[in-house]
């Protein structure tokens, strides 16, 4: 979950360094370090407790280098502390490493090194790898070699970079599970775990491959594996531009977010909706018709958001196409040694496409034989490159921690798979046009939602006042109410738990008082009246009720509503979803939460 970066060059490493970790930030913050090392050797190193900014405050006015890394850090080894912090060093203060992952065997590794000399300053396992490098480093000895060694000791999961004062020339980095990007540059070299720290320097990279190293000069880069075997990395171009990872003008990137919603569906939409035959484009799958024809069921799996919007993808391919789907958890699936089935489509859902839980469940399938197509947000990820096949959603960098705009255009995707899935099955013409035609409105309704952000606003910061909020819907609308509930806990920080409405009445209603406020999901569908009857039970017992419906609820079952824009029935999840999400950052807002970067959690989950 760390932020990583590098530089070799001609210029200082240390202002690159520090706006490189501010923009990956987002990846983790609880502390950041940096060190560099100049033409003639000898280690700087400045880390710090806190935030990038403390870090920052902390440099001293000389510091400067020629090649340096930098880190900041989600803790996993030891508190948030000085000493636990990034860069580590070996004992001669000649190795300085940088590690986003877990070493599992790092005890194992400690008490060897510890009964050969190494003295250890920190709690955190990243340290075993400094003193681990720093043993291999016999007379004239190549860094890279160094690493490869070591590396062969490890088990777990890392991305490095490593730096040795005795070659400044020289920076040495490893992928096993965590991403590393390198940027190329004029007679300069760029590393880090993000294209995000990049685009503002280069638009060339090169993502490295599990078990991949690299030998990063200034002049350019040598890629090879862990048994010294060369290999050849192409360099691609990144999409976006610098102004894509800046706030815009909005106090927050997940406001900024929240209003991109518009623009990203319709990039998600973009050249895949076929109005002459009432279907979708869908290349990237791999599979022609008569193979989608063949299969008899979809598994979808994901973490956090990514199972939330599967549960709706789920949803909306068992309506249109008539398959049977399912939606898991990712973290869960390969510990329950699942049956992995020919004739079943399993798809892995990931913002970033690094998800460590889910590339996991991937490589599980596909060791069984099964086929996996991906649903991610960026280009060249490890589950892009992992899977058969699959839909880029195209939704822009998502810098905010709580998912947004990918969320939504996660089922966007899935709207689009079910209807292809749907007129290739028994999906009638008809139908067809009418979920194209739904699908092309939608940026404009969410707009009409965004106009009503003062409302909701006001209404966030009246509900945030409670200690806890319940969320109900029934059918599609329950995995909206989970979502809104997984938004609202994420950056708000109030308990708040989901159920489908249908089930209050089996326990949840013990909880009803009016401390405890529900917000309600009403669409006007087939289960209209006993969505109302559910509310009047909640009434009954002095409950709050905020509805999110497509027409004002009456005021005897609902103490505020929220209307949203009609959309298809099987897209109506979607839209109910926005005052979800400007809900909860209201709230977060009113409480006066950290909104982008939340307590304990960070953007990309690179560990188990």
């Amino acid at each position: 979950m760390c932020g990583i970066v590098a530089y070799i060059g001609p210029k200082d490493a240390t202002a690159f360094l520090l706006e490189g970790l501010q923009r990956l930030e987002y990846r983790g913050y609880d502390s950041a370090g940096i060190a560099v090392t100049g033409k003639t050797g000898g280690l700087k190193v400045c880390k710090t407790k806190g935030r990038v900014a403390d870090l920052a405050a902390a440099v001293p006015a000389r510091f400067k280098g020629a090649t340096g890394i930098g880190h900041t850090r989600w803790a996993t080894h030891g508190v948030p502390s000085d000493a636990n912090a990034h860069p580590h060093l070996d004992n001669a203060e000649r190795i300085a490493v940088v590690h986003n992952g877990i070493i599992e065997n790092a005890e194992e590794l400690r008490a060897k090194l510890s009964a050969d000399g190494a003295v250890f300053r920190s709690e955190t396992d990243t340290e075993t790898l400094s003193h681990l490098i720093a043993a291999h480093l016999g007379e004239g000895t190549d860094l890279e070699d160094a690493v490869r060694s070591a590396l062969k000791k490890v088990v777990g999961t890392y991305g490095i970079a490593v730096l040795d004062a005795t070659q400044p020339d020289r920076i040495v980095v490893a992928r096993n599970g965590s991403p590393i990007v390198l940027g190329l540059g004029e007679k300069e070299m760029f590393v880090a775990s993000d294209v995000a720290a990049l685009v503002r320097y280069t638009r060339q990279v090169v993502h490295l491959e599990d078990g991949e190293l690299a030998v990063v000069k200034a002049d350019g880069f040598r890629t090879f594996t862990e048994d010294a075997r060369t290999v050849t990395r192409q360099p691609s171009t990144v999409d976006w531009e610098i102004d894509s990872y800046d706030t815009a003008g909005h106090e927050h990137y997940l406001h900024k977010e929240i209003h991109e919603q518009p623009a990203s569906v319709e990039r998600t939409l973009g050249g895949r909706l076929d109005e002459r035959f009432s279907t979708a484009h869908l290349g990237g799958l791999n599979l022609d018709a008569r193979e989608l024809r063949e299969i008899r069921r979809v598994k979808i799996l994901g973490c956090g958001s990514a199972y939330y919007a599967g549960e709706m993808g789920a949803q909306l391919i068992e309506e249109l196409a008539r398959i049977p789907a399912h939606s898991e958890p990712a973290s869960e699936f390969r510990y329950r040694n699942p049956v992995i089935e020919a004739d079943t489509l399993y798809i892995a859902v990931s913002q970033s496409g690094e998800t460590y839980d889910t590339l996991a469940a991937v490589q599980e399938i596909k060791r069984k034989g099964g086929r996996v197509l991906g649903v991610v947000n960026t280009v060249g990820s490890a589950i892009a490159r992992e899977c058969d096949g699959g839909i880029y959603l195209h939704a822009g960098p998502e810098i905010s921690v709580a998912s947004t705009k990918a969320f939504t255009s996660t089922v966007i995707a899935f709207a689009l798979l079910a209807l292809h899935f749907g007129r290739i099955h028994d999906l009638s013409p008809a139908d067809g046009r009418r979920i194209v035609a739904g699908l092309k409105a939608l940026p404009g309704q969410i707009r009409e939602i965004l106009a009503e952000e003062e409302k909701i606003a006001a209404l966030a910061a009246e509900y945030a006042k409670h200690e806890g909020m319940m969320f109900i819907g029934r059918v599609r609308g329950f995995p909206v109410a989970r979502e809104g509930a997984q938004k609202l806990k994420e950056i708000s920080y109030v308990h708040a738990e989901a159920y489908p409405a249908s089930e209050l009445k089996h326990g949840p209603l013990a909880l009803i008082n009016p401390d405890l406020p529900t917000v309600a999901l009403v669409p006007d569908d087939e289960l209209l009246d006993k969505n109302l009857t559910t509310l009047g039970e909640i009434k009954a017992r002095a409950g709050r009720v905020l509805a999110v419906a497509h027409r004002e609820v009456d005021t005897k079952l609902a103490d505020h509503t929220v209307v949203v824009p009609r959309s298809e029935p099987e897209l109506d999840p979607l839209l109910l979803n926005i005052p979800l999400q400007l809900l909860a950052y209201y709230a977060a807002v009113a409480l006066g939460r950290d909104v982008d970067k939340p307590r304990n959690l960070a953007k990309s989950v690179t560990v188990e």
